[in-house]
């Protein structure tokens, strides 16, 4: 499941909407509904978010954090290290390799030192 799958899926359990009440509403079908809250599908366009913003009827500080789940919710990513330091050619390979094995408390403190580390930079 990808952090948009798991806050549309919450979403909906909030509510009481099934899958397919909230694909008949937004035009998508149910099983692609389902695809995309279990991260078997890419992550939404923009016109589908908004589409599910509406639907939901969110606005502001919540519509945002839907759009950036949105973001950082491709299932399928590449990372191209072409051109940097050999470390991080290392570090991508060795996430691709073991990230399935990490425990959900490392991926959290993992999460944390980059962020850390983003705010740091700016």
């Amino acid at each position: 499941m990808t952090p948009f799958g798991e806050k549309m899926r919450k979403l909906r359990a909030d509510r009481g909407i099934t899958l397919k009440q909230m694909s008949a509403a937004i035009g998508v079908s149910s099983a692609y509904l389902s695809a995309l809250e279990h991260g078997k599908r890419g992550r939404p366009g923009w016109h589908l978010i908004q589409r599910i913003i509406a639907y939901f009827n969110i606005i502001w500080d919540e519509a945002e954090e839907v759009t950036r789940l949105a973001r950082i919710s491709h299932p399928r990513i590449t990372i191209d290290t072409s051109g940097l330091n050999p470390l991080a050619t290392e570090l991508a390979n060795r996430l691709a390799d073991d990230i399935g094995k990490l425990e959900p408390q490392t991926l959290s403190e993992l999460l944390h030192v980059l962020s850390a580390k983003k705010q740091g930079l700016k």
